[in-house]
């Protein structure tokens, strides 16, 4: 009897969900370094090679929720109405995609997990390197998304890939300052970044002093 392809991806989705939650549990409590693949498929009770269909290493199975989460913003981005200049869709996009993100999380890990593993990346030096070195590719993307809205070619026009470093920095102080606070929900965060967000202009002003 052949399976329905729409059951055997759901299948598949399954198995690397339960892969990312068992080993984010692993690597919180035990420490990312400590954890091997053999542990992690065991939790899920499939094979190591099982782990190895789905990721090419730890490391991606660590950063699979935090891509996910990257990957929506940019996702919302590209919706954003050709009307809005380059702040305001990146702005709207990321904002918009915190007010919805929490669900997604859920599909796959406990948002309180997710809050833990974002911890883990922070303080962990591989993981920590391996996040900005996506951020990096990400804001590569964004810069190109902008450029293709305002209708300009990237590498002649400095514009899209500084104002995507701006808002990119932004990005990365809220989420350090949101690790470092007592206040730990996605709602915090979101609220951070939208603080933060609306200083972005102020800041890029030529002077600061009345």
């Amino acid at each position: 009897m052949t399976t329905a392809p729409g059951l055997r991806e759901r299948k598949k989705q399954r198995t690397r969900d339960a892969l990312i939650r068992a080993a984010l549990e692993l690597f919180t409590t035990q420490g990312y370094e400590r954890t091997t693949v053999d542990e992690i498929a065991e939790a899920v009770e499939v094979s190591q090679r099982t782990f190895f269909r789905y990721f090419a290493t730890k490391e991606d199975a660590a950063l699979a929720v935090q891509q996910m989460v990257e990957e929506r913003y940019v996702r919302a981005l590209g919706e954003r109405p050709p009307e809005e200049g380059p702040f305001d869709a990146m702005r709207n996009a990321v904002l918009g995609a915190w007010d919805a993100i929490g669900e997604a999380i859920e599909e796959v890990v406990p948002v309180e997990l997710y809050i833990r593993a974002y911890h883990l990346i922070e303080s962990t030096p591989a993981l920590f390197a391996a996040h900005l070195r996506r951020s990096a590719e990400i804001e590569e993307r964004i810069a190109r998304l902008i450029a293709e809205r305002e209708g300009l070619d990237v590498d002649e026009d400095p514009r899209p890939r500084i104002a995507t470093a701006a808002f990119g920095g932004v990005m990365r102080v809220t989420g350090r300052l949101w690790g470092r606070g007592e206040e730990e929900t996605l709602e915090s965060i979101r609220a951070l970044t939208e603080r933060y967000l609306d200083q972005l202009g102020a800041a890029l002003a030529p002077r600061w002093r009345a």
